[in-house]
């Protein structure tokens, strides 16, 4: 019963930090929705369980978060698996999320990028190749940051070094983002 009390208190006290990161999640949110103003469309990246949060948040774009409206261009680039395993065989993995992003991405997008340890080679490149094209980004990480502070216009690193509380608070903060950009845009629908 200690361990699962342990568990539960540090997520409390995880989750509850996570106000320390209010005016940049705020920030990120007046990213998105800026961007879907002007008909950008957000695109979402990462690796394992960040995958399928970049999924999940794609998701709640293109179909609903909250409100009855309509879907919102959020795209996965974790979703396509032959694009995945056409480009990690002939370029390399650490490029997948790179040459997507040279192919679809445009000025006025947004790209967020998911890694728990900051350091996800695939993940970098993708920033990479985003700033090259004028993307802005938004990066989602643990509390290090690791790599990917420099290339993110918005890094919202969350307070805790253990992946699995890292994963539940970037959803948290994914769901905010979601929220927001449906608040301010979907007013009035529900």
């Amino acid at each position: 019963m200690s361990v699962v009390c342990n568990y539960c208190t540090t997520a409390a006290t995880n989750f509850a930090a996570l106000a320390d990161r209010e005016s940049k999640i705020l920030t990120a949110a007046a990213m998105l929705v800026a961007a879907l103003r002007s008909g950008g469309k957000v695109m979402f990246c990462g690796n394992g369980g960040s995958a399928a949060d970049a999924q999940h948040l794609a998701a709640e774009l293109m179909g609903r978060y909250r409100y009855d409206r309509s879907p919102l261009p959020g795209l996965a680039l974790t979703a396509d698996t032959s694009a995945l395993t056409a480009i990690g065989n002939d370029y390399g993995f650490e490029l997948v999320f790179a040459r997507q992003l040279r192919g679809i991405a445009r000025d006025g997008d947004v790209l967020v990028a998911i890694s728990t340890s900051g350091r996800s080679p695939n993940v970098i490149e993708g920033l990479r190749a985003a700033r090259d094209l004028g993307v802005r980004t938004i990066g989602l990480t643990g509390a290090t940051g690791g790599d990917m502070g420099p290339l993110c216009d918005v890094l919202i690193s969350v307070p805790s070094t253990e992946t699995n509380h890292i994963q539940e608070m970037h959803i948290a903060v994914g769901h905010m983002m979601c929220g927001i950009v449906e608040s301010e845009l979907c007013s009035g629908k529900r």
